[in-house]
């Protein structure tokens, strides 16, 4: 691991870093906050995971969390949203490839050299943080928006041992039938639709996973509204021992603005979970 930058910022540490991954055969780059209370004591870990077109970049500068975290003594770590780099498959479209590795581990060609994403998030990085950070790994939450949302549902829901807390800013989900995720779902996944639904939060909680309570905040404006589709989310956990919190803002869209607003109820929702 290498340290591209470190800044001060309400007494912890925002750090972004690069590593060889052997997930994705490919440098990877992600950001970690550390909270103060880190120098003297291991702290629970947040996973934010971002959306389409997006790295970790994103949140870092306009999530506007670090000051909450310092306060909660929360470690975020931001991972990129694919691998990147010259011998990386890509696609015209934002909707695929480079930025759009939707967290699946891709299993067609030419994407299945590199898109290893959900292995990388829920296997390598972990790994790389606990042996580098003050971190809890027996503390763990994971939220995120758009394509990051529907990472954190996913991710959470088959590995609920792991995570003790969820949340998401207009998830999408139900990809295998959303117009701008299905076709990417098909391109990494193979044309067999039954290979999707572990990849698809609704899917998932319709076979029977499940998560003990989970947050998901979704602009009433957001122009992306039918294609997150959080009723579906609603549905699904209807009748099911899931405790959905399904807030609509309104006059909020898909943006940054949105969730910048609604970041630090994410982040006392992770931590009365992950500190009590």
């Amino acid at each position: 691991m290498e340290t591209v930058l470190t800044n001060i910022s309400f007494g912890g540490t925002q750090g972004v870093y690069t590593h060889q991954s052997t997930s994705t055969g490919t440098e990877m780059t992600f950001a970690v906050f550390v909270p103060p209370q880190a120098a003297t004591q291991k702290c629970p870990v947040v996973w934010y995971l971002s959306g389409l077109t997006c790295s970790h970049a994103n949140v870092m500068d306009k999530g506007e969390y670090r000051r909450k975290a310092a306060e909660l003594g929360l470690i975020i770590v931001c991972p990129d949203t694919s691998p990147r780099g010259e011998d990386v498959a890509n696609d015209e479209s934002w909707q695929m490839g480079q930025g759009a590795g939707f967290y699946v581990d891709a299993t067609e060609k030419p994407w299945a050299a590199h898109f290893q994403m959900y292995s990388y998030v829920t296997k390598e990085l972990p790994a790389l943080i606990a042996e580098n950070f003050p971190a809890d790994m027996t503390h763990q939450g994971i939220f995120g928006h758009s394509m990051g949302g529907h990472g954190a549902l996913t991710i959470a829901l088959k590995n609920a041992n792991t995570f003790k807390s969820c949340s998401a800013f207009a998830p999408i989900t139900n990809p295998s039938t959303a117009d701008w995720s299905k076709g990417a779902l098909g391109s990494y996944l193979g044309a067999d639709e039954s290979a999707w639904a572990d990849y698809d939060a609704v899917r998932l909680i319709e076979s029977g996973a499940r998560f003990p309570e989970v947050l998901v905040d979704q602009g009433a404006a957001d122009n992306f509204f039918e294609g997150c589709n959080p009723h579906a989310l609603q549905e699904a956990c209807a009748g099911t021992d899931i405790a959905l919190t399904l807030r609509l803002q309104e006059g909020y869209d898909h943006s940054y603005f949105f969730i910048s607003t609604f970041m630090d109820d994410h982040l006392i929702w992770h931590a009365e979970r992950l500190t009590n």
